[in-house]
């Protein structure tokens, strides 16, 4: 199985960035110490989407950290990213996971603890699970579903739940008190004023926290 062993993801959005490239962003959260990354930008062509991974491709290996692209196995593939993260409307995991090979991480978007399970049973690598509070960039996927799903998830499943969705510095400890692998986030690295410092900050909330738990 494929080591999913990184306990922050963060997940792209070029229009959180307040103006910045993206890519120099994603450069500041390497350099804060982000391990994987997932390339999200669905509003993108296939031309600019492969331009956008293959830069990504170059700076997540300068930093030794993952790239996982949202989505489109053949853009993975192709700039031999580390994976592929998709959900309830793409591909099937079976299906994905003939396309890119045994030794290629397969992330799944639940929103539910039994949809969660039938990623695991179909082959996922790791679920995000959310979201967990209210943010924008989730709304459309329903109410939240609280810190009790996420521990109600970890507790079920064997392969790692990541926490995602309207996570920041200040319910952090909460969320990681469900007994979760780790969190995603998106806005609180992408829109803060230094993103490695950002970055930073939240890792050494997730390892205060796996320290003192």
């Amino acid at each position: 199985m494929p080591i999913t062993n990184f306990s922050l993801y963060l997940i792209t959005d070029r229009y959180q960035t307040g103006g910045r490239v993206l890519t120099e962003v994603v450069r500041k959260a390497l350099e804060g110490g982000v391990k994987a990354v997932q390339l999200r930008e669905k509003d993108l062509s296939g031309a600019e989407l492969y331009r956008l991974a293959g830069e990504l491709r170059r700076l997540t290996s300068n930093y030794g950290a993952r790239l996982i692209i949202n989505d489109r196995p053949d853009i993975a593939l192709a700039t031999e990213a580390d994976g592929v993260h998709i959900g309830v409307n793409s591909l099937p995991v079976a299906a994905v996971r003939r396309l890119l090979g045994a030794g290629k991480i397969i992330g799944y978007s639940a929103h539910a603890v039994d949809e969660a399970l039938h990623a695991q049973a179909d082959g996922a690598d790791f679920v995000t699970l959310g979201p967990v509070y209210h943010t924008p960039s989730k709304a459309a996927y329903g109410e939240p579903c609280g810190v009790n799903i996420l521990a109600e998830a970890a507790s079920a499943l064997k392969i790692p739940v990541i926490g995602l969705g309207g996570i920041s510095p200040a319910n952090i400890t909460e969320v990681l008190s469900a007994g979760i692998k780790g969190i995603s986030v998106i806005s609180a690295i992408l829109t803060a004023a230094d993103p490695r410092s950002a970055t930073a900050s939240l890792l050494k909330k997730i390892e205060e926290y796996a320290h003192h738990s």
